[in-house]
């Protein structure tokens, strides 16, 4: 069908126009050719004009049996791409020219364009952001001569699309949402370390995101499945290939077994006739006993009963040891058996994760607390306010339990940084109880709110930096039954209709705090397949082996304060759906425990020093 073309400049009397390509695509040269001499035919016999006869001439070339194979009509859908993003480039409008992350000094970490566009012309577009960016405006875009810029704030990094400025911003701020709840998915720590270290996996689901510059219709589950691009057929392959491996080497096993026994036989023979061969020569007798370890002096051999007695425990015991080159591979190759049978475990186990069931074995714990575990500390000195929250709610409304339960504690990287206070500033709520360390200075902290040792010429303890425990300087609790101190409220309500369960679940948040991750999890009957999910505010799963449908809302603040779910079961009873448990993070506390400064005794300018904030919900219950 002719060599493949790079479409990247526009026909001279387009530019006198204004009309430029607006997409990079790789065509075949025969298609455009076959497309235009067409059209330029009828335009030229009959005056039909190319705008109307280009679609007419593709529609009933695609109609010849021959051309609707794959290659030929892709090769025609390209060209026709081509022809009308040139000639009448109006009826294909390019929305995204480039999405970009980029810190707030201007440094690009991650851009994907989607235009044919130079990078000194992108890096300037992206240089220039940071300028017209204004401290006290609300809005999230900025435009330009010739650009929008419609941006997002994530942590100390923007989230940004440049676009053209006859764009749909709307559908450019849902661009923006969706691609805002993706870079968290790939990247944990949003840093410029984190998102240069997922740069790759960044722009794959940017790819998924955008197609030529517009939208497609996909969600955040369906971008990460296709990013994770799982096949069943090679999983099927793999699980086949690994069984027919793990028949031959249990037929190995067989065999070795088999010639193993048979030279236990033989050696029982040979020691049976051994009186009847002791007149023959030495050197043979040596050579076949020398494998069992048996000395060949004169008293060993005194009477043939003694002899037999012994053999039969020697052998048996010291041939695996004293055998030749060919058993010194037995224990590897029991080894090997050993370890068949654990990959053969590991096979069953990831075929049940491939069919959705969720596996608690021991690799769950481990992966519960590597996502659970906090960046180790950079600062000398790091402080860490946690709070844990343990709340059981009553389903008819009101409080049974609300406890919690805070600590800080300190982390010091270097020795020379050890003789410092802690100057902290409380919230000033009465209901918290602070209580400090046995060898912290109480008095110095009641009057002044600082924390130091009663001995001031005593250090604090150093740590390493993977220690991200840190040293208690002090605790506190606070108990209550006031609903309204609640950050997270949950309503469920069940009724039967006929066959079917309807269930509605409505969750109202406290606007206290901004509540991240937040996962409710709401147990069902046994279920043949999952709820049918009519209407939710976020996303959800269905964890089919423990009956338990998942409820997840990445963030809940001002703008989603309130979110309800529906769905619908078959008929059972309402108490079947509690306990409900409820899960997530917050950056502020209860307490609103802050440090102030950090006050060093030895005198000189004090060390640098970092603060951690976040509130737990550890026991989170609605029965």
């Amino acid at each position: 069908m002719g060599d493949f073309i790079s479409v990247t400049e526009p026909r001279k009397e387009r530019r006198k126009n204004g009309q430029h390509p607006i997409t990079l695509v790789y065509i075949c040269r025969t298609s455009v050719q076959v497309l235009c001499g067409l059209a330029l035919l009828l335009e030229t016999a009959i005056g039909i004009a190319v705008k109307d006869s280009i679609p007419v001439i593709h529609f009933l070339l695609l109609q010849i049996p021959p051309l609707r194979e794959r290659r030929f009509s892709n090769c025609y859908e390209c060209a026709y791409l081509y022809i009308i993003t040139n000639i009448y480039p109006t009826l294909y409008v390019q929305v995204v020219l480039a999405a970009s992350i980029v810190s707030k000094s201007g440094k690009v970490l991650v851009s994907r364009q989607f235009v044919d566009m130079s990078r000194i012309r992108i890096e300037g577009l992206l240089a220039a952001f940071p300028k017209l960016v204004g401290t006290g405006k609300q809005h999230t875009y900025v435009e330009t001569e010739n650009v929008r810029y419609v941006y997002q704030p994530i942590e100390a990094l923007y989230l940004l699309l440049v676009t053209n400025k006859q764009s749909n911003i709307l559908e450019d701020l849902d661009t923006l949402r969706l691609l805002s709840k993706l870079v968290p998915e790939y990247s944990m720590s949003l840093d410029e370390e984190g998102i240069c270290r997922t740069a790759f996996e960044l722009i794959f689901a940017f790819d998924e995101v955008i197609s030529l510059g517009h939208k497609e219709n996909v969600t955040v589950a369906q971008v990460k499945q296709y990013c994770e691009m799982e096949s069943h057929e090679e999983k099927l392959h793999k699980l086949v290939l690994q069984s027919k491996i793990n028949e031959t080497k249990d037929v190995m096993k067989r065999k070795a077994s088999e010639i193993d026994k048979s030279k236990i036989e033989k050696s029982r023979g040979d020691r049976g006739g051994f009186k009847g061969l002791q007149g023959m020569g030495s050197g043979r007798l040596e050579s076949s006993f020398s494998e069992m370890s048996i000395s060949s002096s004169g008293s060993g051999f005194g009477s043939g009963s003694g002899f037999g007695l012994t053999t039969d425990v020697d052998s048996f015991s010291s041939k695996p040891k004293g055998r030749a080159p060919s058993s010194a591979t037995a224990p590897p190759k029991g080894l090997g058996m050993q370890l068949g049978k654990t990959q053969k475990t590991n096979q069953f186990l990831e075929s049940l994760k491939a069919e959705g069931e969720v596996i608690l074995e021991d690799v769950q714990p481990k992966a519960a607390t590597s996502k659970s575990a906090a960046p180790p500390p950079t600062d000398p000195v790091t402080l860490t306010v946690e709070e844990k929250l343990n709340v059981t709610l009553k389903r008819d409304g009101g409080v049974s339990n609300f406890d919690v339960q805070g600590t800080l504690s300190l982390q010091i990287l270097n020795q020379e940084d050890g003789l410092i206070q802690v100057q902290v500033e409380t919230g000033g709520n009465p209901g918290i109880l602070f209580k400090t360390h046995p060898n912290i200075n109480k008095e110095l902290f009641s009057n002044e709110n600082i924390l130091g040792l009663k001995d001031p010429n005593r250090p604090f303890p150093t740590g390493q930096a993977g220690d991200v425990a840190g040293v208690g300087l002090l605790r506190w609790r606070m108990q209550s039954v006031d609903e309204s101190m609640v950050p997270l409220t949950i309503n469920c309500w069940p009724s039967v209709s006929g066959n079917e369960t309807y269930v509605s679940i409505e969750y109202e948040a406290s606007t206290m705090f901004d509540l991240r991750n937040v996962v409710i999890s709401v147990p069902l009957p046994a279920l043949r397949e999952a709820p049918n999910v009519r209407q939710i505010d976020g996303e959800w799963r269905y964890d089919s082996r423990n009956s338990v449908l998942e409820w997840s809302i990445l963030l809940i603040d001002n703008s989603n304060r309130s979110g309800s779910m529906e769905f619908v079961v078959p008929p059972a009873d309402s108490s079947a759906f509690f306990p409900i448990s409820v899960q997530f993070a917050a950056t502020s506390t209860f307490s609103d425990l802050k440090v102030v400064n950090i006050l060093p005794l030895r005198g000189g300018p004090p060390p640098k020093f970092s603060q951690r904030t976040h509130l737990i919900a550890d026991n989170y219950q609605v029965v």
